[in-house]
């Protein structure tokens, strides 16, 4: 008598599994219009900002590089000139996780994904990297337009190249952090699509820490932890500034992802 051959399948690895998650992720993202649209309103944004603030005796521009980054490490702004800078990406990066988030919990994907094979650690991280990827690709076209509106206003470009390139790298690091925060709100306020935006629009502002470092005074410990860094990257970093950003940007995303993995464990994800 022949013993029966019993087929043994292998469960997908974690990289097989995120791969193939990302794959849809990534998919969707390139034949969704919106995407295209937020890129193009980044390279918009710092010809609409430098139209009012590179004219006259009060301008607060008076480097076309300023549109990318402040001149120093901030804390309490004491005009908005000095937020209005590369900063803003993160706003529209917010908003484009939550519609994202929003839409899979809306047309049931969410449903058929983790009833299938997907397991909820996969898709926090799969969105995270998705809405970093969203933030950099803004970032690229937001310089793009900040050069050619700094050189339309007639503005100089003399800068530390070396102290440049930190800053630009610094808030595109950035970018994992906020795509891991932006995931996080948008996991607990699943079925809640305005909070969600709400909350997103207000924590890329940075109104949080402005408001807490005016209560409290500036400190570099209660950036880091409200903020993630981002402060540093300004035209005066350097590369210490840059590993700054990063150990902060990979630290919340860690933070984030297992928050949100708990969540969706322990709650009713439909």
């Amino acid at each position: 008598m022949e013993n029966a051959n019993v087929l043994q399948f292998e469960k997908p690895s974690f990289f097989e599994r995120l791969k193939g998650m990302l794959g849809v992720d990534f998919y969707r993202l390139f034949h969704t219009p919106l995407f295209y649209i937020f890129i193009a309103i980044a390279a918009f944004i710092p010809a609409l900002v430098l139209m009012g603030g590179a004219q006259g005796e009060n301008a607060m521009y008076t480097n076309a590089w300023q549109i990318i980054a402040a001149d120093s490490p901030l804390y309490v702004i004491s005009n908005m000139g000095q937020y209005a800078n590369m900063n803003m990406v993160f706003i529209f990066g917010g908003i484009m996780v939550s519609i994202f988030i929003g839409h899979d919990y809306q047309s049931g994907y969410v449903k058929q994904l983790f009833t299938t094979h997907a397991k909820k650690q996969d898709y926090m991280i799969s969105k995270t990297l998705l809405g970093a990827f969203s933030m950099l690709c803004m970032c690229v076209t937001y310089m793009i337009g900040g050069m050619i509106s700094g050189a339309a206003a007639g503005l100089p470009f003399q800068i530390n190249a070396g102290a440049l390139l930190c800053a630009i790298l610094g808030k595109m690091i950035m970018s994992l952090g906020w795509a891991s925060l932006y995931t996080f709100i948008n996991i607990i306020f699943r079925r809640k699509f305005g909070i969600s935006i709400a909350l997103c629009f207000v924590l890329g502002t940075g109104i949080p820490v402005i408001g807490a470092a005016a209560l409290v005074g500036n400190s570099p410990a209660l950036n880091i932890f409200l903020y993630g860094s981002s402060v540093y990257a300004c035209l005066s970093a350097n590369f210490i500034s840059v590993l700054v950003c990063l150990a902060c940007s990979v630290v919340w995303a860690a933070i984030y992802n297992i928050l949100g993995t708990i969540v969706l464990y322990r709650r009713d994800v439909y």
